[in-house]
């Protein structure tokens, strides 16, 4: 097995410095969590009470465009808000990243774990993307601590700022989840409109430390891509077991350095680096 302590000695060291940003998956959450945890899972729980043509039953994105044209965009946000509004339970990593205080902070998926794990703090808000469906001309809505819409220049005295890509189910129920929602982004995208200029100030020269992520899907890819830009040209990746051979050219291309380990493991091994970096300061 690999030993990785040099390198998590290095991501802790950075953290401390706030030089380092997380941006979370999916897979963050636990096997046991309430709700889905990647988009073949979502696709089966919102076409199981509404019939689809049986080829979209595994396309989450095209699954929500079938109902969107045929039942209505409400009906799209009423069975993800189904989906995601089950009792979660910050996980491990949930609870490090709020202690870490970093001032940004990428969540890809549309569960609230992390928001939870902010619970009790005032100095934090959340910018999410937003459907153009529903909010024809923006791309992003900003909401404070305690869920409250606020205009964009509240994220400027914010210590940390969450940002939720494809949306959330908390406060406002926000979902980029249908294929012209995604159309709307990806076409805009590479110029950066729908990436909130705050994150984009934040980002520049810093690294990232993706967790929970997979980058097999183009989606998943696109995405990283564009929130990537203008950062530091030196990330991490905790990707555990056997990579696609696209995820394999993403992590070159990016400069990533991937690390083979469960991400449970991960997390343990990286608290301990910052409390020993803690321990070794204060003595």
């Amino acid at each position: 097995m690999t030993d990785h302590t040099a390198v998590i000695d290095a991501i802790a060291a950075a953290l401390a410095q706030a030089q380092v940003l997380p941006y979370l998956g999916p897979d963050v959450l636990p096997a046991d969590a309430p709700v889905p945890r990647n988009a073949l899972a979502l696709a089966a729980g919102i076409t199981a009470k509404t019939a689809v043509p049986h080829k979209l039953k595994t396309r989450l994105t095209g699954a929500a465009q079938y109902i969107e044209n045929f039942k209505h965009r409400k009906t799209v946000n009423a069975l993800m808000t189904e989906q995601f509004t089950k009792p979660i339970v910050p996980a491990p990593v949930h609870a490090l990243v709020a202690r870490l205080g970093v001032p940004l902070v990428v969540d890809v998926w549309y569960d609230d774990a992390l928001l939870k794990a902010y619970a009790g703090r005032t100095d934090w808000g959340t910018v999410q993307g937003v459907s153009q469906a529903e909010h024809h001309g923006e791309w992003v809505a900003y909401y404070q601590a305690d869920g409250t819409l606020v205009p964009a220049e509240a994220a400027d005295a914010w210590s940390t700022l969450v940002y939720k890509p494809i949306g959330c189910v908390s406060p406002a129920r926000n979902y980029i989840v249908s294929d012209s929602d995604y159309v709307e982004v990806l076409t805009e995208i590479d110029i950066q409109t729908p990436i909130p200029p705050r994150v984009q100030s934040i980002r520049t020269g810093r690294s990232f430390l993706f967790v929970g992520c997979r980058f097999a899907d183009q989606l998943e890819r696109s995405y990283a891509r564009q929130v990537m830009k203008r950062s530091s040209s030196t990330h991490w990746a905790v990707i555990p077991g056997e990579l696609t051979r696209n995820e394999a050219k993403f992590v070159q291309e990016q400069n990533i350095t991937r690390i083979d380990m469960q991400t449970a493991d991960f997390v343990a091994a990286l608290d301990a680096a910052l409390a020993r970096q803690g321990a070794a300061q204060s003595a």
